[in-house]
């Protein structure tokens, strides 16, 4: 780690949750650090090998410019990464400038809107994000995946036999689990589909918080009167380290949300060789080749999702070239190497501005 004197770039990191965008985060930082002397502000869920300051440390680094006369940049995913941006600026007069980054697909709220008024500069993930913001984003970057942790395994069928679950084939579903998450369409849509193919078997991968606790047991009343609790499987969260080797057994990844900022985790599916199913949310309409990397499907259509699920079940010889082409359609447009890249070339814009 260089001087902290001359760092140049203070990362946002806000959340008690571990999310999506504290993902995005950590994987970004690797690639990052190769470009640019850096920081995060907030420790939690950051790996000890990189390094953090509290919003003291935070203040007191940037009440004076680096030694080129040149402003630090603060970078903010979050609302309250933008208040502690402004707070730092315009009450204890840091010599920063502000990037946000929206991914939001949904209109914002009236201080949502005054918050990013008052940034330096924003980057969007996405069309569809953008065209939720008042004014034009600076640039659109969209996120990546890190081919480092997520690519196709020699065999499909090999990594599935390592997990030691039922079945000879994976449908996978990744996130936490809630409404939003729409993990009850696939349940619905697998109920449906199931009886006719023994050999698949549905993996449900991610933490249940005590609000969705509810939730989640009339999904298990449901799959229990279907006779199919040995072949719908809750596995539960999952390290990050675990993560990998479970897409890399999977033949179908599903995403079905019915609201998603972005939505990382069939692009990681693909990434890793699996077909996917999604529905209409984040990014997935943009970026998913529909028939070529598996099928987009409306958002909370039970119908469709059983439809295309059997499709994706029945032609498997099919679904095993999708997965394949997504695979190669991952490595070549969305690698989180490229993502890094393209954000430090903006942040150094915004910088020299």
């Amino acid at each position: 780690m260089h001087n902290l004197d001359e760092v140049e770039l203070i990362i946002g990191n806000s959340g008690r949750n571990f999310s999506g965008v504290t993902s995005i985060t950590i994987q970004l930082l690797k690639y990052q650090i190769k470009e640019v002397n850096l920081v995060v502000l907030g420790s939690a869920f950051i790996p000890d090998n990189f390094k953090t300051i509290n919003f003291y440390q935070f203040i007191q680094l940037t009440r004076k410019a680096l030694s080129s006369g040149k402003h630090r940049v603060f970078f903010a995913r979050r609302n309250d990464e933008m208040i502690q941006g402004l707070i730092a600026k315009y009450i204890f007069g840091s010599k920063i400038k502000i990037i946000f980054l929206s991914t939001a697909q949904r209109n914002h709220t009236k201080f949502t809107k005054w918050l990013i008024s008052k940034m330096d500069s924003i980057v969007s993930t996405s069309a569809k994000a953008s065209s939720y913001l008042i004014d034009k984003p600076s640039i659109i970057i969209p996120h990546g995946i890190d081919l480092n942790r997520f690519f196709p395994p020699k065999d499909k069928q090999e990594s599935w036999a390592k997990l030691n679950l039922p079945g000879t084939l994976g449908i996978g579903i990744f996130g936490r689990v809630r409404y939003s998450k729409g993990i009850d369409i696939l349940i619905d849509a697998a109920i449906k589909v199931l009886p006719n193919y023994p050999d698949a078997t549905v993996v449900i991968c991610g933490e249940t918080q005590i609000e969705d606790m509810s939730y989640k047991n009339k999904m298990k009343i449901k799959i229990n009167k279907a006779d199919l609790e040995n072949r719908i499987i809750f596995l539960g969260k999952k390290t990050f380290d675990e993560l990998p080797k479970l897409y890399q057994g999977m033949s179908i990844v599903t995403a079905l949300s019915r609201n998603e900022g972005y939505g990382l985790t069939p692009l990681e599916g693909m990434a890793s060789g699996a077909a996917v199913l999604t529905s209409s949310e984040g990014v997935w309409d943009e970026i998913i080749r529909d028939g070529i990397d598996g099928y987009v499907v409306d958002t909370d259509d039970v119908e469709q999702t059983s439809e295309k699920l059997d499709l994706l079940i029945k032609n498997s010889s099919k679904t095993k070239i999708m997965g394949e082409n997504a695979a190669k359609y991952i490595s070549k447009n969305f690698s989180i190497e490229a993502e890094a890249k393209k954000l430090i070339k903006h942040i150094k814009n915004v910088q020299n501005t």
